[in-house]
């Protein structure tokens, strides 16, 4: 609306110009929210920003706003208002905390203890409030990914180990991790194929979860896991020897709506007895299903379900998902340079997590983290989400700095 020209908003990463010195030690350690808030780069973009929501709310109010501009210009201030207020309040909470620590150092040198104690607790709540603040500010500046919400197919395969069952013990393990963290998060947990191993283990198993922001909490955990234990039994067990043994978790995000057309030509569809926990039905009738793609060779397999044809539904709708993620991946794999993350590309040859029994650590490499209480974690509650909102923070902690870098690169190229 200046000079006759209408106003145009820009992303939310793409506002602001300015001199970026984030150096490599930056970009290969984890820096949390608190710390990338106090960056002189980032103070400049969100004041940036800011002052933008500023003028977009006097143009709003401006006369010669037609409906159409005044619906670009809602969006906009919809977009910027709980960033800049977000912006507002933390700036407002950190004059607080600079007020606090001179009355401290006053009260230190007055030897007035009881007033002091009063004073650094009520610093301590406000850094607290600060540190979510940032986050919550970061969490608003990063664009939400197009799978966040989706429902997930969750896929958990044993490894190969010459300890004997660690591998299928562990993959049931965490299975059940899983299964107890959808009850925590209060998603719906559906079993869609079983496959346990005869010493108690599990080979192959698989699960549509749904609910709110499934995706979003699990797409980090797509990986090979990595076990370190001495088995309870056997020969291992008396000598004491530790054994390592892996297995691998595939997420698949299932979006309401997966549009991928499928020829009932291309597919091979086998029907066999179902085995496993399932009372008089196992093992008397061929309801069980397995279905392989032909032209890309994938394989599913559904027998929980006691009709053939409800088993035969399922499979082909985890068929649909896994042939959308071929999709998705390679829609990733064009924008890895702009999403990176540093957190992996989460195929099954990269270890991102050591379960230390002996230690009793549980280990995320990809964020150099380390957690204690290795029960705790495999409960699949408070400890397991608490290590997953970490993976997140760290997530978008990068994906802010790679964004802020893009915005760098292009001042330096002329853009």
């Amino acid at each position: 609306l200046h000079n006759g020209e209408f106003w145009k908003p820009k992303s939310l990463l793409d506002t602001a110009r300015f001199t970026l010195s984030f150096n490599s030690r930056h970009r290969k350690n984890h820096q949390d929210s608190r710390a990338l808030w106090k960056h002189e780069a980032v103070q400049k973009y969100l004041e940036t920003l800011r002052k933008e929501y500023q003028q977009v709310s006097h143009l709003l109010n401006a006369d010669s706003v037609n409906d159409f501009e005044q619906r670009t210009l809602r969006r906009r201030c919809a977009d910027l208002s709980p960033i800049a207020a977000a912006f507002q309040e933390i700036r407002e909470a950190e004059k607080e905390v600079q007020e606090l620590e001179a009355m401290c150092k006053e009260l230190d040198s007055r030897g007035e203890k009881q007033l002091l104690e009063l004073a650094l607790e009520e610093k301590e709540t406000l850094d607290k409030k600060i540190n979510m603040l940032c986050r919550k500010l970061f969490q608003l500046l990063v664009p939400k990914e197009k799978y966040d919400k989706s429902n997930v197919i969750l896929e958990v395969t044993a490894g190969r180990t010459t300890g004997g069952d660690i591998c299928q013990q562990f993959t049931k393990e965490m299975f059940e991790m899983y299964q107890n963290y959808a009850d925590y998060k209060c998603w719906t947990f559906d079993i869609v194929n079983y496959m346990p191993a005869e010493i108690g283990g599990l080979h192959h198993a698989a699960a549509h979860i749904s609910g709110d922001d499934v995706y979003r909490h699990l797409k980090y955990e797509g990986g090979t896991h990595r076990v370190q234990r001495i088995p309870e039994t056997g020969l291992s067990s008396r000598m004491q020897r530790i054994h390592t043994g892996t297995m691998s978790v595939i997420v698949l995000p299932q979006p309401e709506e997966v549009d991928v057309k499928v020829d009932p030509k291309d597919l091979r569809i086998d029907t066999f007895r179902a085995k496993g926990a399932g009372g008089q039905h196992v093992n008397k009738t061929d309801s069980a299903v397995r279905i392989v793609h032909l032209p890309t060779g994938l394989a599913v397999e559904c027998q929980q379900e006691r009709s053939q044809l409800l088993n035969k539904d399922i499979a082909l709708r985890t068929l649909r998902a896994k042939l959308y993620q071929q999709i998705i991946e390679k829609q990733l794999s064009q924008e890895q340079s702009a999403r990176k993350l540093q957190l992996g590309t989460r195929a099954q040859s990269e270890r991102i997590r050591t379960y230390n029994f002996t230690q009793d650590r549980v280990t995320d490499h990809r964020i150099s983290y380390d957690a204690r209480n290795i029960k705790e974690i495999l409960n699949g509650k408070e400890a397991l989400d608490k290590l997953i909102n970490r993976l997140l923070e760290f997530a978008e902690m990068e994906a802010v700095t790679e964004y802020l870098e893009s915005l760098q690169a292009m001042e330096g190229g002329g853009c």
